[in-house]
């Protein structure tokens, strides 16, 4: 589901935002390097909010994000990231869009089983 999730928000950041493309050679390394950092970075990134500066706490998202973003442009060749605003954007999108998804995937899958198991 987080790879998943993942590999759809880089995606539809890289559709929507100039200055974000991804590679297709480069991205499933992209994507794996994004969601480990993420899901890395998420605990850490909370635990030090919330010991240091508890007004951030509901930006955690954001913050794991952009930082895993950081990590997956600079670390493959499968993400590339240019200017201030495309980073922003970048980091809102592939935040809203991997939330939407690790929502709505399960629910999805978990139909079609159902479906599959009616049949």
């Amino acid at each position: 589901m987080f790879l998943g999730s993942s590999a759809l928000g880089l995606l539809v950041a890289a559709w929507l935002i100039p200055g974000v493309s991804v590679t297709l050679s480069g991205f499933v390394v992209a994507v794996v390097v994004f969601s480990v950092a993420q899901a890395i970075l998420s605990p850490f990134v909370f635990k030090m909010a919330r010991r240091y500066a508890s007004a951030f706490l509901g930006g955690i998202g954001l913050v794991s994000t952009l930082l895993a973003l950081i990590l997956a442009s600079v670390f493959t060749h499968g993400l590339s990231i240019r200017g201030f605003g495309s980073w922003v954007a970048a980091t809102v999108v592939v935040w809203l869009v991997t939330a939407a998804a690790t929502l709505v995937l399960p629910l999805l899958l978990l139909r079609e089983k159902r479906s599959d198991k009616s049949q």
